[in-house]
């Protein structure tokens, strides 16, 4: 079973950057296309960027020209660049397959203040 780490979540001020980085435990290279997901608060979990195993991107309204997804096969991580970060992007972000038929993870906390 496919195991999945979130990592490098944290609290920034508007305007911030941060970098998240997904592990997994086996080679993502077979899995076409991965995403990154977020949850907010009382809110639903959503997919805001993915990434196929060629490197073809796609990404929410809310996020793009601000986020970007990437992925290193040999290293089977997928990251997720956030720039210029907004309050409204504060959630909880899990990465995950697209569809989502992967266990999700606790993902990792990104939290944006004014």
């Amino acid at each position: 079973q496919v195991q999945l780490v979130e990592s490098g979540g944290g609290s920034v001020q508007a305007g911030g950057s941060l970098r998240l980085s997904c592990a997994a435990s086996v080679s993502v290279f077979s899995i076409n296309t991965m995403g990154w997901y977020r949850q907010a608060p009382g809110r639903q979990r959503d997919m805001i960027a993915s990434i196929t195993s060629r490197g073809r991107t796609n990404y929410v309204d809310s996020v793009k020209g601000r986020f970007t997804i990437s992925r290193d096969n040999a290293k089977n991580t997928v990251y997720l660049q956030m720039d210029s970060l907004k309050p409204e992007d504060t959630a909880v972000y899990y990465c995950n397959a697209m569809p989502p038929l992967l266990q999700w993870s606790q993902g990792t906390q990104v939290t944006v203040s004014q």
